[in-house]
């Protein structure tokens, strides 16, 4: 059997020969994406980032029930980010998935980076300097926070992303499933969903559920 393409990813973090030796290549292939679980600093609203916050008990719970609702999907290969969040979301999903054969890690679908307010809390911030610099930081498209990243930053690596991942599946035939971050997944759903910058930035991507689309 031939090797896999690789295109421009290049941190492989499983690779089953076995199992890919057993793989049949799809005709449509799918792309199944969900944002990680509920981590520490989620739950006391703390801007996170970069920073590696843990799964809570609930954030478990919730990788679970995404784990649960992809059980009969059929995924080969799976891509996440550097962060445990997204590994250890994955990891619960694969559970269900003897036939996945390949594991990627690509930091251009890590979360946002917000700089200097990694690790304050969204209250002592807005009491500190107000709620409009708060929603500026945190929702606005192209303004970063001191030393971080603005939505349009994000935007133009997870297309980047995008271009090599959907070469990656029409080369291998593949369906996909990607460990996310909330602010990831904007500019991921705006791609495949054609939406406007004001619809993806309204976006609230649940965090106990997937999103699907189709590459032909």
């Amino acid at each position: 059997m031939k090797e896999v393409y690789l295109n421009n990813f290049k941190k492989i973090i499983y690779n089953n020969k076995e199992r890919y030796s057993k793989f049949k290549p799809k005709k449509n292939c799918k792309i199944y994406i969900f944002r990680h679980g509920r981590t520490v600093y989620n739950e006391k609203k703390i801007f996170t980032g970069w920073k590696d916050s843990k799964l809570t008990k609930n954030g478990i719970f919730e990788a679970k029930k995404v784990g649960n609702k992809l059980k009969n999907k059929e995924i080969d290969v799976a891509f996440c980010t550097s962060l445990s969040r997204s590994k250890d979301t994955l990891k619960e999903v694969l559970k269900f998935h003897k036939e996945c054969f390949l594991v990627i890690q690509d930091d251009r679908m890590r979360e946002r980076s917000y700089g200097n307010l990694q690790g304050i809390s969204h209250k002592s911030f807005i009491e500190k300097y107000g709620k409009g610099l708060f929603d500026q930081y945190h929702r606005s498209y192209d303004i970063r926070p001191p030393k971080g990243e603005s939505i349009k930053d994000v935007e133009k690596r997870v297309n980047s992303f995008i271009k090599d991942l959907i070469i990656f599946i029409k080369k291998n035939k593949v369906n996909v499933a990607i460990s996310a971050h909330g602010n990831s997944m904007r500019p991921f759903r705006r791609y495949f969903e054609k939406l406007s910058v004001k619809e993806m930035i309204k976006l609230e991507n649940p965090w106990d559920d997937y999103f699907e689309y189709e590459i032909k």
